[in-house]
């Protein structure tokens, strides 16, 4: 009888203490505790940010300073190109032949003109010029009159009057390429300085005809209204009813006015 008490006394001190081994068991198995990947792998690297997204903003950075850039270009050209009218003096030189059995002479000439834009690159221009030079006649050369033998470098001038178009092909702030072809009058005077002997058997005789004129041009711009312009130009005329082949080049300055 009394083992009896003592075993139903250890049953009754167990029972509680197993009940809460039971609960604390069926609790750690319903929440498992999360892994960290950092701490379950340690030797494995984090993820970095993407190539992609590190370039993106460089990228668009630079395209804002080049969109930037080329509309302080569009804009300076815009403010030199955008002139309605145009006008130019200058001066010149040709290699012309002033007779068909001569040799070509060095002439000099002034030259001024007048150009109406009707966009940033599209013009007509008026041009006038005279030139000047004094051929060199051998004594024995040709037949001149009786008299005349010391006429060996007389004065010979011819003048024009052009018209066409000027087109400006490439556009720059500080410069420009254009193009420009002109025809129109020309007036030769070959024979004034002979002292009436005429066109001593070698000169053309005085006469009206035409002329054309033929450039590619560069101009400097000084300033969004004045510039400096340097143009090699080929020249024709058709004097003595033949035509002269001639080459040379014009340089002098520019002013712009009246905006489109």
């Amino acid at each position: 009888m009394h083992s009896f008490r003592r075993l139903a006394l250890l049953l009754a001190l167990l029972l509680p203490a197993m009940y809460a081994i039971q609960a604390e068991s069926s609790s750690s198995s319903s929440n498992p505790a999360t892994p960290n990947p950092s701490q379950e792998n340690p030797s494995q690297p984090q993820a970095q940010p993407s190539a992609q997204n590190q370039t993106q903003p460089q990228v668009s950075v630079q395209a804002r300073i080049k969109a930037r850039r080329a509309q302080r270009r569009v804009t300076a050209i815009h403010e030199v190109y955008d002139h309605r009218f145009e006008g130019y003096v200058g001066a010149g030189y040709l290699r012309f032949t002033p007779g068909p059995a001569l040799q070509r002479v060095n002439e000099y000439n002034w030259n001024g003109g007048f150009t109406r834009y009707y966009n940033e690159r599209l013009g007509v221009t008026l041009d006038g010029r005279g030139y000047y030079g004094s051929p060199f006649i051998r004594p024995t050369q040709g037949t001149p009159p009786a008299g005349s033998v010391g006429l060996t470098k007389p004065i010979v001038s011819q003048y024009a009057v052009l018209l066409g178009p000027t087109y400006r092909f490439y556009l720059q702030p500080r410069y420009s390429i254009s193009g420009r072809v002109m025809g129109g009058y020309a007036q030769g005077n070959f024979t004034g300085d002979t002292n009436g002997y005429g066109t001593l058997g070698v000169l053309y005789p005085d006469s009206k005809t035409f002329a054309a004129s033929a450039t590619i041009f560069a101009e400097f711009n000084l300033a969004p209204n004045i510039g400096i312009r340097v143009a090699p130009e080929y020249y024709l005329s058709g004097f003595g009813s033949t035509l002269q082949n001639n080459l040379g080049y014009t340089a002098g300055i520019i002013y712009r006015f009246g905006k489109q």
